[in-house]
């Protein structure tokens, strides 16, 4: 069985472990976790970067103990240059290029809800300056590390889209070719941006030096970002969402994310009272869930100043109610969707005071846009080619419009005392993912490090893959696959422990204080205690 770490001090988990142990680190040394998080967010981009970077989006949900949690959005939106007339003077109608400047056109808000992240550490009693939580990600990006075989693999599949876009065989590839598992990557303009951030502050990113180096490489890049678009940023405090269930009450963030799809899918399907895990009804009743929740979802979310209705009201007992009478359990409802892509990585953190970190950082696609400032070492996202050009379309893309996101980090507080923060990689499946680890260990009982590591499915695509079927890991039990296609599911088995379902963690702290925390073993992580 797959472990699940244990410890009564603090608990960190992340997909990679320099990442995780650079939280864990910090909780030693006394601080919260939020300081915690930000110092694994940081160290994160600078050892796992085809995942994330300084030139991305997070979300933070962040909970004193026994207290309903408070989220962070910090995603930037659209360039004020950023519109269709801009796209179609250089002769793109159809969709925003995936890769190079033109994909760039978001304003990356990460580095901004680290800002807010230590404000809020501070107002817990946090002590550590700025300049020690960005001391690791500094080292690493320096002194080197070994490059992941996720990493190498990545590298090597999106070769071609990636080596002749502006900053990236420099910061990537080794000679002009695909650096090898092992082989040590040195960043050292990322390590440069990172010690100026510490000493100088964050806003530099935004206003400052930084700032203005990220504009002028990104305009000669070819992208509609300015230093005004920087300028202007502030990530934001926001209210998350939540509903309760029979166990607990489980939180996520409201939209542009699609953080009301994950809890949707749990919230109808504990409505279907099914009794045993691992069973055909746990399955199907999931997957049936997600499809309810992701019509909801693909219908109404899109950036909150532009939607018709109010998030919560789409959650609503009611609602709930609706769309569990629509779920047929007994056969698999039709399934035309066109699903999202999206590489992030999740990371979570409860210290030894109950407060807890739940916090998801992407640049979108595996390497994002691809474009490396060669001035600061910052990859850039390219979260922005999910606008339409299509000037009805529900993300139409307009100036200062946030773009949809895929990325939701989810909390719980159960009904017998525990907190949890879960989440996990992986675009499409992020929701179901969620919802696979969140029924095994609470509804079902069962082991952590076993939820986290046992069989998954995936309805859609992700990590490039373009067709829309049921992937289920062939590993999963082999009656449960016969009947889900017995009932109409357009099953496609793929390899056990596959990358495309997501890398997945949690950490659950008991009300007599003991932690459980355990990674997914199809990433490079781990989940850290002391």
């Amino acid at each position: 069985m797959p472990a699940t770490r244990m410890s009564y001090r603090g608990m960190a988990v992340a997909p990679h472990h320099l990442a995780a142990n650079a939280a864990r680190d910090v909780l030693a040394e006394g601080g919260n976790a939020a300081e915690a998080m930000i110092a694994a967010a940081a160290a994160i981009a600078a050892v796992y970067p085809h995942m994330n970077h300084l030139g991305g989006d997070g979300f933070w949900l962040l909970s004193m103990s026994g207290e309903a949690p408070v989220g962070i959005e910090a995603c930037g939106p659209a360039a004020a240059a950023a519109t269709p007339d801009f796209y179609r003077e250089r002769g793109i109608t159809q969709a925003i290029p995936a890769r190079g400047g033109l994909a760039a056109l978001t304003v990356p808000g990460a580095v901004s809800g680290w800002d807010q992240a230590h404000r809020v550490a501070q107002a817990w009693g946090g002590k550590l300056p700025l300049s020690r939580l960005l001391e690791p990600a500094a080292f690493f990006a320096r002194d080197g590390v070994a490059v992941s075989e996720s990493q190498e693999r990545l590298t090597q599949e999106k070769f071609d889209e990636l080596k002749d876009v502006p900053g990236f065989a420099d910061a990537f590839l080794a000679e002009g070719n695909v650096p090898v598992k092992g082989a040590r990557l040195r960043q050292a303009a990322l390590a440069d941006t990172l010690e100026r951030l510490g000493r100088v502050g964050i806003r530099d990113f935004y206003d400052g030096e930084i700032g203005a180096a990220l504009a002028e490489d990104l305009k000669k890049a070819g992208s509609p970002l300015a230093a005004s678009d920087f300028a202007g940023f502030n990530a934001r405090i926001v209210a998350p969402l939540s509903t309760k269930l029979s166990c607990g009450t489980i939180y996520n963030m409201p939209p542009p994310t699609q953080g009301i799809a994950s809890i949707a899918i749990l919230g109808v399907f504990d409505r279907l009272g099914v009794k045993q895990g691992e069973s055909f009804d746990h399955i199907h009743g999931l997957i049936e869930s997600t499809k309810q929740a992701f019509r909801m979802r693909d219908a109404n979310v899109c950036d909150p100043a532009y939607m018709a209705c109010e998030p919560a009201s789409l959650i609503t007992d009611a609602e709930l109610d609706r769309m569990a009478a629509d779920v047929d359990r007994a056969k698999a409802a039709p399934w035309p969707h066109v699903a999202k892509q999206g590489d992030t990585i999740w990371m979570g953190v409860i210290d030894a005071e109950g407060r807890s970190a739940s916090y998801i950082q992407s640049i979108y696609w595996e390497f994002g846009a691809g474009v490396v400032s060669p001035s600061t070492g910052v990859l850039f996202q390219n979260r922005g080619i999910s606008f339409s050009l299509d000037e009805k379309h529900i993300n139409a893309l307009k100036p200062g419009k946030k773009p949809f996101h895929t990325l939701n980090p989810a909390m719980a507080r159960l009904g017998d005392g525990r907190t949890m923060v879960y989440g996990t990689m992986g675009g499409e499946g992020q929701p179901q993912t969620q919802a696979a680890v969140f029924s095994r260990h609470v509804l079902f009982g069962g082991d952590l490090g076993e939820a986290v590591a046992a069989p998954r499915w995936l309805l859609g695509r992700t990590w490039g893959a373009q067709s829309i079927t049921l992937k289920i890991e062939s590993d999963l039990d082999a009656n449960v696959i016969t009947q889900l296609k017995a009932a109409g599911h357009d099953v496609e088995l793929v390899a056990p422990k596959n990358d495309m379902m997501g890398h997945a963690g949690a950490i659950t702290l008991s009300p007599d204080g003991r932690f459980e925390g355990a990674s997914d073993p199809r990433s490079d992580g781990d989940a850290v205690g002391f």
